[in-house]
């Protein structure tokens, strides 16, 4: 007997400074959509955000989506390295320049501190570039025993700005 794979939901935070960041994760949202493990549920609005850790680079433009998937955490971080990979991502320095960015912060259900993937995000609730688009979509939900909105008010917004406003920038458009 055929058990159905469990759907969970899962949060991911996405970004990037170089080339066509909002093309890029747009493409990376539009492929993880098409599986058929894997089905995009919410997405943020698009914000332009000063860099953050290594600030002589470009804005970056950030985004959260929430993702429903059959797919167990880590399979889940393979095939978002995998779609960073086919849009030519190279990791060449920590918080550097990047074409496309794709973190699982959270995983429904799963808290974990494994090496490869932790969850939820060790620095999740530090950054107001997630923490700004993930309450867009998930304003709510419990991290670490506080709600994303909760952490939001003590997080630094500083020059973070919203560069679309319409939560389907990322449909192809036809």
């Amino acid at each position: 007997m055929s058990s159905e794979p469990e759907w969970r939901v899962a949060t991911l935070g996405l970004g990037g400074n170089l080339g066509d960041p909002r093309k890029a994760m747009a493409a990376a949202l539009q492929a993880l959509d098409q599986r058929a493990d894997c089905v995009v549920k919410a997405v943020s609005r698009l914000y332009r955000t000063p860099p953050w850790g290594k600030t002589d680079q470009a804005w970056f433009f950030n985004a959260c989506a929430a993702v429903g998937t059959t797919l167990e955490p880590e399979a889940l971080l393979d095939t978002c390295l995998d779609i960073e990979r086919s849009m030519k991502r190279v990791r060449d320095e920590r918080w550097g320049p990047r074409t496309l960015d794709i973190d699982v912060l959270t995983y429904e259900g799963v808290a974990q501190a494994e090496t490869r993937l932790e969850l939820p995000h060790p620095r999740m609730t530090d950054r107001g570039f997630v923490l700004k688009p993930l309450a867009d979509i998930a304003a709510d939900m419990p991290v670490r025993g506080r709600t994303v909105s909760d952490w939001l008010r003590g997080a630094d917004v500083t020059g973070i700005e919203v560069a679309d406003g319409d939560m389907t920038w990322w449909r192809a458009k036809s």
